[in-house]
């Protein structure tokens, strides 16, 4: 039987598994569960957790040269935020649409409902191009709609270096949108990523959050990339590099366009550097920094991507070749919970994924 690293029961309702980071120095893991963040071993102990979050905590990602857990943090009126705060008993709206990336001191989680505001754990820095797009409208086909390229704010956050660098050279902050999966817009079909050159200088923009008076120390993004993969629920779930390939992994709830594939998982190819174009699907025209997909051997007009179903709800690249992937599932009593296991990846005729503990 598969044994995997448990992660402990966290919750009800909205507050399933959102992403996982990893310290391989320290052998510690991390899991985002909506409104927790919550410290274990690699052996399955539970070692803290962070509450009293109100939004939207989503994917993290673990920066080994600071030893900071970084993650999307979201709150918003859409669906999701009121989700979240019916499950917390939280009637009144939030007075705006805020997206921060907070960045937790893994060091100081040593203890079990550790408060997010008043225990020195947790800064954040406001992120207002995600707002300004969530918020914003754009003209398409004559139509005024909501949500620039469909934005639904952001979720995948991870660490690597730009795209057609070098593995080894600076790394920088790579947060992915969540777009909503309308079917009746084609504004919609790209993949979303903003890089941040989230250096030194973020120190002196990170701040603790209050969630009663929230900060505005904002940080603007280097770049915006765009990824053509065909439009997705929520966009990138989860968003991880890869430094044994190189590559950049994009873990995805599967789309519903008909004309699309609709992959779970998409691979950027990190060896070349994004170029120029004109964004299809856009009306009036639009152009934006374009994305390469890997080949990873399966493909359908033109897109290719990995039938891996697992990921969306937390996925680590070791950098060896292996990865510990996130299987969430639900208790009977309708506590959430996970637990991950470690795969390999064959770079075969055809890309895949494969059970490290199943070859055993």
């Amino acid at each position: 039987m598969r044994q995997g690293i448990f992660s402990g029961f966290w919750g009800k309702e909205s507050c399933h598994c959102q992403g996982i980071a990893v310290d391989q120095k320290r052998g510690y893991i991390y899991y985002s569960f909506t409104t927790k963040l919550v410290k274990g071993d690699l052996l399955g102990n539970v070692i803290g957790s962070v509450v009293g979050i109100v939004g939207h905590l989503g994917c993290i990602d673990f920066n080994e040269e600071d030893g900071k857990v970084y993650a999307s943090l979201e709150y918003k009126n859409d669906a999701i935020g009121k989700g979240i705060r019916g499950v917390l008993g939280i009637d009144e709206e939030f007075v705006s649409n805020a997206f921060y990336i907070a960045i937790f001191d893994g060091d100081k989680i040593d203890r079990l409902d550790m408060d997010a505001e008043k225990d020195g754990v947790m800064r954040a820095v406001y992120l207002p191009t995600v707002v300004a797009d969530f918020c914003g409208e754009t003209v398409q086909g004559g139509k005024t709609l909501p949500h620039v390229h469909g934005c639904a704010g952001m979720d995948g956050t991870a660490w690597g270096p730009d795209f057609g660098a070098e593995k080894e050279s600076r790394r920088f902050l790579h947060v992915a949108y969540g777009v909503y999966g309308d079917v009746t817009r084609r504004d919609n079909d790209y993949q979303i990523l903003l890089q941040y050159e989230a250096t030194d200088w973020w120190d002196t923009l990170a701040a603790p959050l209050s969630q009663d008076a929230m900060h505005r120390n904002a940080a603007l993004p280097r770049r915006k990339y765009f990824v053509y993969t065909g439009n997705t629920i929520y966009g990138v779930q989860n968003l991880e590099y890869d430094a044994y390939t190189g590559d950049w992994f994009l873990c995805v709830y599967r789309g519903v366009k008909e004309e699309f594939p609709n992959y779970p998982m998409f691979v950027v190819d990190g060896s070349r550097a994004a170029e120029e174009r004109v964004l299809l699907g856009h009306d009036p025209e639009e152009r934006g920094l374009v994305l390469s997909l890997r080949d990873t051997g399966i493909s359908e007009n033109g897109i290719s991507g990995m039938t891996f179903p697992h990921g969306s709800t937390g996925f680590y690249a070791a950098g060896d070749g292996t990865y510990l992937v996130s299987e969430h599932f639900t208790g009977e009593d309708g506590e959430q919970a996970t637990r991950v296991f470690r795969y390999r990846l064959d770079r075969g005729e055809i890309w895949q994924l494969v059970s490290c503990e199943e070859e055993k």
